[in-house]
């Protein structure tokens, strides 16, 4: 196990809500302890005192669940830097070069290319680690340069791609209810399933993230990578194991299987829209920092169907937005309709749906049955609320990366084939060939279409 971790951009947004919070959680339930030693390198001109003050502060807004005396020895255990971190010379002489160290990037995507190079010059010892965070690039081009660049400083399995969803307890206790379960495997197929709906539609704006939000947008903030992910885990086969090979592998199988898009397709399958005025937000547009003549969209929807064996005629539906009536963050299984009803009268029968709410987690399965009379349908509903994970998503992240294991992180040829699949729909829209919708803050999003 990697007993060193250096966060380069530790006195960031991702740092004090994310990362300290995760250390926080792995020191209390005991899986790092006082041999554990934190790195923490910025560009901000602090003693070591005044990170660690800002650090505690951090905890105590982000974490305070976490017992106190476990806040304060990760606090007392990180040792602040101050350095530009594409630069080797300034590097250097932080890092700790006498054990294998974790470099997680906890930076803008736009410097990782630098970053990772400066990392490789100053020098880390055999067996380190280094941790990226989506998005992995912001085209093809970009993901096919970066992996370029990290394959020729680092073996594949020391590269952490790292997409926090995989981690969500409800993420993978999706793969626990479709793989355990005798009475859904055989019929987790197209024959059987109508469409399935991964959404992530947030009540939230902008909420001062304009200067990351505004030169990326809905579709590659969200839909590229965590929604795509979820779309492995749900329409994968079944692997031999939940190892990094073989999860990976067939991660990898989805993906491929995508239908192309041609602009025709992208543009037909596809919708983007952002807010305006309502419920007390601003429009988009007149939100601090942001510039019109982006045209970053807010909402974002995608339609996609899958050529292969399992899920022929299955719809799979992503979606994403910004500022809506109601959060709401689940993955939705819609069976057929049974092909026949032996009840008298004029009755129709809910499809069946299988849900999985992914915050706040839960799993329901809706289902139909009849009243005491015997020939009135009504609807049922089996829920089940899951044991809180004992870790946050970020901390089993982390224990991933410390054990060295690569199972939830995303390998190359994820990152450049989730790309690939999105790639026409960002052409189809520089092209205009799809229209920039509207819709209100807090509104339930832009209109159907019509049929």
């Amino acid at each position: 196990m990697i007993q060193q971790l250096v966060i380069l951009g530790a006195t960031g947004d991702l740092t004090a809500r994310f990362l300290l919070p995760a250390l926080g959680a792995l020191r209390a339930g005991g899986h790092i302890d006082e041999r554990f030693g934190l790195t923490c390198v910025g560009r901000e001109d602090w003693t070591g005192d005044a990170y660690r003050a800002w650090a505690a502060e951090q905890l105590d807004r982000h974490a305070p669940g976490i017992p106190a005396g476990r806040r304060r020895e990760v606090v007392a255990a990180a040792r602040y830097h101050r350095a530009d971190v594409t630069d080797p010379g300034e590097l250097a002489p932080v890092l700790p070069h006498d054990e294998p160290v974790a470099a997680y990037l906890a930076l803008p995507p736009s410097i990782f290319p630098a970053t990772v190079t400066a990392l490789h010059t100053a020098g880390t010892a055999t067996g380190s680690t280094v941790v990226l965070e989506k998005p992995f690039g912001e085209s093809l081009h970009d993901a096919l340069e970066l992996n370029q660049l990290l394959a020729g400083r680092y073996p594949e399995r020391s590269i952490f791609r790292v997409d926090h969803f995989l981690a969500m307890s409800t993420v993978l206790n999706l793969l626990g209810v479709r793989l355990a379960n005798r009475v859904l495997e055989p019929i987790w197929n197209g024959l059987h399933i109508e469409r399935i709906d991964i959404v992530w539609d947030e009540s939230l704006a902008l909420e001062g993230r304009a200067g990351y939000y505004d030169g990326v947008g809905a579709l590659k903030d969200m839909l590229q990578n965590h929604l795509l992910q979820l779309l492995c885990l749900v329409a994968m086969e079944p692997p031999v194991s939940l190892g990094d090979r073989d999860l990976r592998d067939r991660k990898m199988d989805v993906l491929r299987s995508v239908r192309p898009l041609g602009l025709h397709d992208a543009a037909q399958r596809s919708r983007r829209a952002r807010y305006t005025a309502g419920a007390g937000v601003p429009a988009y547009v007149d939100e601090d920092g942001v510039d019109p003549m982006h045209h970053t969209e807010t909402f974002a929807e995608l339609e996609l169907e899958l050529d292969n064996w399992r899920w022929p005629g299955t719809r799979f539906r992503l979606r994403t937005g910004k500022a809506l009536r109601a959060a709401r963050q689940e993955v939705a299984v819609h069976f057929r309709p049974v092909p026949h009803l032996p009840f008298s009268g004029d009755v129709t029968a809910v499809p069946n749906v299988l849900r999985f709410g992914l915050e706040p987690e839960s799993v329901s399965l809706h289902l139909t049955g009849t009243t005491t009379r015997g020939d009135v349908l009504t609807p049922l509903t089996l829920a089940a609320t899951p044991e809180p994970a004992d870790l946050p998503p970020y901390g089993r992240l982390l224990l991933d990366v410390l054990h060295g294991n690569p199972a939830l992180s995303i390998r190359a040829d994820e990152a450049e084939e989730s790309w690939r699949v999105v790639t026409p729909v960002l052409d189809a829209w520089a092209k205009d060939l799809v229209p920039m919708e509207e819709y209100p803050a807090g509104s339930d999003g832009p209109a159907p279409r019509r049929a």
